[in-house]
């Protein structure tokens, strides 16, 4: 395995590989069973796979923890060593968010919606650095996990709108067996937290169980239920550095990704995000 910092020298390397399938798993590092599932998917399915690492400042916002995010670089290599990855593309800063850069990548309108209302600009900085790693490392298959499946359709909208020729593969969502969705912020958590935020994802099998058998058919419906399940939690716990705090509960069409009032029960899918304590944590059904 071969870890490259230089953006010239990664060009000029996958260049020369043009005529190997690469496969691509763009990460942000802090690697976790997450990423190695996505990885091993990559292995089975290409000849060639990459793994990019790089803690994007341009998807963070004014007060959020881009100095703080875990930077463990010897336990991610480890991990890529364990899953026979080929290439980690690892590089500089300077050179890949240059400080005279005046281009940057963004999907008008379903950019400024859940996540994106709430973090400006986020989706506009994944999407300037997700095509600044196709155009240097050319994959022909990239990996997402579901879990942000708000960021994995904008990212497919972007390779289709813009005629990059890659694939972008979905892979489900890998869980811990609490059932808590695995994220590299769950390590913000403390022991009770970590008791309790599995609570959302077990809401949302509920609100998804009653959609599907009908108890369910509005929106509003399913933002009452959820609301209503974590009102404990909501005002609060013992342990809880602050109480938990809903940002948004949605029902969406996942082929459009916008709202749908009345649900169609065999084609929807529900997104929450809160802040567990001060961590925020996303997650979806």
């Amino acid at each position: 395995m071969k870890v490259i910092t230089s953006v010239t020298a990664a060009q000029k390397l996958f260049l020369k590989l043009k005529n190997k399938k690469i496969g691509l798993v763009p990460t942000m590092g802090a690697l976790h069973e997450g990423h190695a599932s996505l990885i091993r998917k990559a292995r089975k399915e290409n000849d060639i796979v990459t793994v990019s690492i790089f803690v994007n400042p341009l998807q963070f916002g004014k007060n959020e923890d881009f100095k703080k995010y875990p930077r463990p670089m010897r336990n991610d290599i480890g991990i890529c060593r364990q899953n026979d990855v080929d290439y980690v593309f690892h590089p500089d800063a300077r050179q890949f968010c240059r400080a005279d850069s005046l281009t940057e990548v963004g999907v008008k309108k379903i950019s400024d919606v859940y996540c994106g209302k709430f973090r400006q600009g986020h989706f506009k900085g994944v999407a300037t650095i997700v095509l600044k790693l196709f155009n240097v490392i050319q994959p022909a298959n990239v990996y997402f996990g579901e879990k942000d499946f708000q960021q994995l359709f904008i990212i497919k909208k972007l390779v289709r709108d813009l005629n990059v020729p890659v694939r972008i593969i979905a892979c489900p969502t890998v869980r811990e067996k609490t059932g808590l969705a695995i994220s590299s912020r769950n390590a913000y958590l403390n022991e009770c937290e970590k008791q309790l935020a599995p609570l959302i994802y077990g809401t949302l099998q509920e609100a998804r169980k009653k959609v599907i058998r009908g108890g369910l058919k509005t929106a509003a419906g399913v933002r009452k239920f959820v609301r209503t399940k974590l009102s404990p939690l909501i005002k609060g716990v013992r342990g809880l550095s602050s109480p938990i705090k809903i940002q948004y509960i949605e029902v969406i069409n996942p082929k459009t990704l916008e709202r749908t009032p009345h649900i169609d029960k065999r084609n929807f899918r529900l997104l929450i995000a809160c802040f567990v304590g001060s961590t925020r944590l996303i997650d979806n059904v």
